[in-house]
């Protein structure tokens, strides 16, 4: 394991807890995280493995990081600030589904370089899983879709919260998909001329 890979994870950690005490979202904030996950890909994933049980184990591992991902967003709480911009903050929730991700990740490293990489080759090949590559695979891939899921459900809350926060400056209610009255139009509700 090298000092890269300490590195990526503790930028990983340090992403959630950052927001813990709310930070406000920007374009910046949302890819610099799937930059870094991108890069750490292009590092080490030089092959998809197919064989024997290979696949399952690469693409469970984006399945994984989708869930933890997507549920670390929804768990993060969204809301409007100044200027139609949004802030987020990770609750305790949030927190703990992104560390059990990334934690789980340098685990498995730290163990694998460090006196486990016989048990996992006996579990490799008591399971069919053929090469190590499928092992890289599955957790790099489950870091990019742990950080497009996360951010990706941010990024449409953000979104949602500056739609609502734009229609009640305008003097619009929130659509409700039915005519309300006053107005004869669909979800646009009461308002002064």
């Amino acid at each position: 394991m090298s000092i890269t890979d300490y590195l990526t994870n503790g930028l990983l950690v340090l992403l959630v807890l950052r927001q813990i005490h709310g930070r406000k979202i920007t374009p910046f904030s949302l890819i610099w995280p799937l930059g870094l996950v991108l890069y750490f890909g292009h590092e080490y994933l030089n092959a998809f493995p197919t064989a024997g049980n290979d696949l399952w184990l690469s693409l469970g591992g984006p399945l994984v990081g989708v869930a933890l991902g997507t549920l670390c967003g929804l768990f993060t709480k969204v809301a409007p600030i100044d200027n139609g911009l949004a802030y987020v903050r990770a609750g305790f929730a949030a927190a703990t589904l992104w560390i059990i991700g990334t934690g789980s990740r340098l685990a498995f490293e730290i163990y694998s370089t460090h006196g486990g990489g016989a048990s996992i080759e006996r579990f490799s090949v008591h399971h069919d899983i053929t090469t190590a590559a499928a092992w890289t695979t599955g957790l790099v891939l489950m870091a990019i879709c742990e950080v497009l899921g996360r951010n990706g459900t941010i990024a449409w809350r953000a979104y949602q919260v500056h739609k609502h926060q734009t229609a009640s400056e305008l003097g619009l209610a929130p659509t409700s998909g039915r005519a309300t009255s006053g107005s004869g139009i669909m979800g646009l509700g009461d308002h002064a001329a």
